[in-house]
């Protein structure tokens, strides 16, 4: 009989569910169950059943928007406004991973162009890569679950996700709907156990794909311990550089930079961290950002007015405000907020000219921080933005396409907004970090690519 834990709200601490907490040994015998399942290719799942299975998941999502909404925020701490947008772009990424499943296809390869080659035909084409083990991170409970299980359901692939400790109801939710769909037992499974369940479960042998949402130091390290022949996929965070240029739209770039950094008070992977503004405007910008985060509504995430929620737990609190004083030490001023407001939330904070070396300069704050730096030449600001060893989503605001090019190629990362935050994300395009940040892509399409391996026929006739 497993234990159960209970699962509170970020903000007040208030039990909102109570889940079982899952052994080792369970952790293992949801492995061998979907190794089991994998191997059982008389009962393998076609793929006109998978599509059947999953536009049913999509429709009994869209029967039940409230109560996932509130599902995902009570546990997750993302205020209410923003957790229905990401239940709804959940249902969105089930639809894209079937839309996805009509372009998976090979292509021929030229043969008989040598004499070696003569008299035969090749083609390629993807098969499943086998058991996929998830493990997923607390910020976007149910939209993260979809990211990693909907594209292994779809081509074929055994799953199972170890969710936050903080955020298991939502992964535990849609295997259940997965389930209401037509899904038999044994294809997505859903565990919540400690570490040792998790490294368990990231470096079993019968595991051939691990996705990983998480903290850079867990990732490369179970990357490290994978057993042979595991495919990984890494998803960690960065510390978004933003450059603006002299000529850049102050008045529109504010709400974006707004919205990139204090959306889910900063906890997001590529949330607007660094801001590198030409000493020209570094005055106005700072106080008009400054202005937008003072007005911020802070508070309960199930209120539908609120537009700042808490952390995740009041230890994250703890850190984001000792960065914040040490910021301060290292000659940062403070423009707005730099305090907590509770146990669980903090103030949205725009911090000014803090030392290269304070460590807000160096490492993802993951609240609700925006740092603002001046600078007189932009290849100052190149070398400043490029000096960590993260490597994600990067922005640059001018309205010159000769600079937003140059930008483009001098910035180190792996996609870079022009006039546009660093948060910027739409389902269907790469999505996934480089250097530190990160290994191979997420993104629906490219996460069903990931999960599949490329297999060439070659059949040889006289004939040809």
């Amino acid at each position: 009989m497993s234990k159960t834990i209970e699962v509170t709200s970020p903000y007040d601490g208030k039990v909102v569910g109570n889940v079982p907490f899952n052994s080792e040994e369970e952790v293992q015998a949801a492995i061998d169950l979907a190794s089991d399942t994998f191997l059982d290719h008389k009962n393998a799942l076609p793929k006109y059943k998978r599509i059947e299975i999953l536009e049913k998941v999509a429709e009994i999502m869209s029967s039940q928007i409230e109560e996932l909404t509130i599902l995902c925020a009570s546990e997750g701490g993302k205020p209410y406004v923003d957790s229905k947008v990401e239940i709804n772009r959940a249902i969105n990424g089930i639809k894209l991973s079937i839309e996805a499943l009509g372009a998976l296809e090979g292509k021929e390869v030229a043969m008989g162009h040598t004499a070696s080659s003569a008299n035969r035909m090749a083609y390629t084409f993807r098969e499943p890569i086998g058991v996929v083990a998830a493990i997923s991170a607390f910020n976007h409970p149910f939209n993260l679950a979809v990211h990693q299980v909907i594209p292994a359901i779809a081509v074929g692939c055994p799953v199972v996700i170890k969710p936050a400790t903080q955020t298991p109801m939502s992964a535990i939710r849609l295997v259940e709907i997965l389930e209401e769909a037509g899904l038999p037992k044994g294809w997505a499974q859903a565990v919540v156990c400690d570490r040792h369940g998790g490294e368990l479960l990231a470096t079993s042998p019968k595991v051939d794909f691990l996705t990983f949402i998480g903290s850079g130091a867990v990732g490369w390290y179970l990357k490290s311990k994978v057993a042979n022949g595991t495919r990984v996929a890494l998803e960690h965070g960065g510390v978004a550089p933003v450059i603006v240029e002299p000529d850049a739209d102050i008045d529109a770039m504010i709400p974006d930079l707004g919205k990139g950094g204090f959306y889910h008070a900063g906890q997001v992977c590529v949330s607007v961290q660094r801001v590198y503004v030409h000493e020209s405007i570094c005055d106005e910008v700072s106080s008009k950002l400054s202005d937008y985060a003072s007005k911020l509504v802070v508070g309960d995430q199930l209120d539908p007015k609120t537009e700042v929620g808490p952390l995740i737990n009041h230890n994250e609190v703890n850190r984001v405000e000792e960065w914040v004083n040490d910021a301060v030490a290292k000659g940062g001023k403070i423009l707005t907020g730099g305090k907590r407001i509770s146990d669980s939330c903090f103030e949205p904070t725009v911090i000014l000219n803090p030392s290269d070396d304070a460590i807000i300069s160096q490492k993802e704050i993951f609240g609700p921080v925006v740092v603002i730096y001046s600078y007189s030449d932009i290849e100052e600001a190149f070398d400043r933005a490029n000096s960590l060893d993260v490597s994600f989503q990067a922005a640059v605001f001018t309205k010159n396409i000769d600079t937003a090019l140059k930008a483009v190629k001098r910035i180190n990362g792996t996609a870079i907004m022009v006039n546009d935050h660093t948060a910027f994300r739409v389902d269907w395009m790469p999505f996934g970090g480089a250097k530190a940040s990160g290994l191979g892509l997420g993104g629906i399409h490219y996460s069903m690519e990931e999960m599949t391996n490329q297999k060439m026929m070659v059949i040889k006739s006289p004939v040809l």
